[in-house]
């Protein structure tokens, strides 16, 4: 299939942000833009405002003053709902409620030519479920924009069980056309983006209510170490914690209560009291004037250890150790390479060895189990990070059992190359590598279940939520093996189904493959 060409009209029913920004982004592609709202006042307003970004975007020497000008004649107000009688595509951007959306599209069926494409920019109804009532349901997909839609890149392409798959298809090539990153997914609660990211949030509410740390400083990891452009906290802060939790909250009850999708209590509790985020003056922070930033913990300077040694066991290989290892070497410190014999307890993974401290990549154990298990009593985890040899900080955890000298050798020596060292609490996992892992292990599921394409599911979360890594490439990076170990170990210290490993993981550690093979 092919774009709809720009002599064709894009009709949008809905002039606040969502449809203003999808007016824009049309009109700007080259597309007559017919924009209608039940408030006609509306309408008005939103057409200056997109021709006041015109404007600015001029300003910014993005635009020529041409271009600007042509694309704001190109809007057009539509005074009732007929008007958009001659529409090739129209765009709802209503009220999140299934009635009104469907009494749009039956109306919009009585109105509108045989060949016009009907598409919902609903961000979690089912686009089956809308059409349902209509008596053409297969020209309906949702084309679901995210906020603000001239900025972000990503268009959900959404196909419900009727949804023919040409129309799918020149509805792809058309956001492509209008310069987005288009991703077909099935209809399914919370599409790709809604769904996959839940584990974010969740991870986050989970490591606060363990008393791993405070916000402050689970946000700190997951920005410097996982290379995320906000934490969990503040990210729900910005969003709203009604928002959040609503979403949270529906995605739960349509999976039918999926431990994997469990709310948190806590968030339940912020939204009780109001404390909403930003727009209430408080969340998870406080704001407004005189509200003083909380400060992410960090340990004291303490002196690298003078003996430090990097031990590989039998059959044993980590992407994530080595690219560590360098970053070591880069800052001058001697890491040597030995190999442990075969049967040695810390052939299970490579390992670093400083002044008696064994030092592991997290695997889903706390350390206080890993010690057991290795009956080594000074052990200490490293969480996982985006790139070791950027990251400004790197979180540990020591077990139980470890000595307060073993555990300052291992901080010395984090910090001799260049990070800042902040200790968790021993919780399963960590911060960042739970966090992935879940993240990678929600993907799977969407590609498992016929949700989206691997690619797709990685093109979704960066592009729709800015992640830095597409949760799937990001488990290729990890290794497949161990973010299964990862979950596995979570699950069994847990107890819970909530961490209970995809099957599409699982298949794809039997044979030893990469997701994106």
């Amino acid at each position: 299939m092919a774009a709809l060409p720009t002599s064709r009209t894009v009709a949008v029913i809905g002039s606040g942000a969502m449809g203003s920004g999808i007016a824009q982004v049309a009109a700007a592609a080259g597309y007559t833009v017919k924009l209608y709202d039940t408030r006609p006042e509306a309408v008005s307003k939103a057409i200056a405002g997109v021709i006041g970004m015109f404007n600015k975007l001029v300003e910014k020497e993005r635009m020529s003053a041409a271009d600007a000008a042509a694309a704001g004649a190109r809007l057009q107000a539509a005074a009732t709902l007929a008007d958009v009688a001659g529409a090739d595509l129209v765009v709802e951007a209503i009220v999140e409620d299934l009635d009104a959306k469907r009494a749009l599209f039956t109306e919009l069926e009585t109105i509108v030519g045989d060949d016009c494409i009907l598409a919902t920019n609903t961000s979690s109804i089912s686009v089956t479920a809308i059409g349902a009532p209509l008596r053409a349901p297969q020209r309906l997909v949702g084309m679901h924009f995210f906020n603000p839609v001239p900025l972000m890149a990503l268009v959900e392409v959404v196909s419900g069980l009727a949804t023919d798959a040409a129309v799918a298809a020149t509805v792809f090539d058309t956001a492509a056309a209008w310069g987005k990153s288009p991703v077909h997914a099935k209809s399914t609660p919370g599409f790709i983006v809604n769904r996959v990211a839940r584990p974010f949030y969740a991870e986050g509410w989970r490591l606060l209510n363990e008393q791993a740390a405070d916000a402050a400083t689970i946000d700190a990891v997951l920005r410097e170490a996982g290379g995320f452009r906000m934490g969990p906290f503040e990210l729900m802060d910005l969003i709203g914690h009604d928002v959040n939790f609503s979403v949270t909250r529906s995605v739960f009850e349509a999976y039918f209560n999926d431990p994997r999708f469990t709310p948190s209590v806590q968030q339940q509790e912020l939204v009780n009291a109001g404390f909403l985020g930003r727009k209430s003056g408080r969340g998870c922070y406080p704001y407004g004037a005189g509200a003083a930033a909380p400060q992410p913990r960090a340990e004291a300077p303490q002196p690298c250890p003078a003996q430090v040694n990097y031990e590989v066991g039998p059959g044993t290989h980590s992407p994530v150790i080595e690219a560590l290892a360098s970053r070591l070497r880069e800052h001058g410190i001697s890491v040597p390479l030995r190999h442990a014999p075969e049967g040695h307890a810390s052939g299970e993974a490579p390992a670093f060895h400083c002044n008696g401290a064994a030092v592991y990549l997290t695997d889903g154990r706390t350390a206080t189990a890993r010690a057991r298990d290795n009956q080594h009593a000074d052990t200490v985890l490293f969480d996982l990070a985006l790139d070791f040899a950027t990251a400004k900080r790197i979180a540990v955890a020591c077990a139980d059992q470890c000595s307060p000298a073993a555990f300052n050798a291992v901080v010395g020596l984090f910090q001799a190359a260049g990070f800042t060292v902040t200790r968790l609490d021993d919780v399963p996992g960590l911060a960042v590598m739970r966090t992935v892992a879940m993240l990678a292990n929600e993907a799977a599921d969407a590609v498992h279940q016929g949700v989206c394409s691997a690619k797709a599911a990685d093109i979704a979360m960066q592009k729709g939520v800015n992640y830095p890594r597409g949760p799937l490439a990001w488990a290729d990076a990890v290794g497949v093996g161990h973010v299964v170990n990862v979950l596995h170990n979570l699950a069994a210290g847990y107890g819970e189904d909530r961490y209970r490993v995809s099957p599409l993981l699982r298949r794809r550690q039997a044979c030893g493959a990469a997701i994106h093979a």
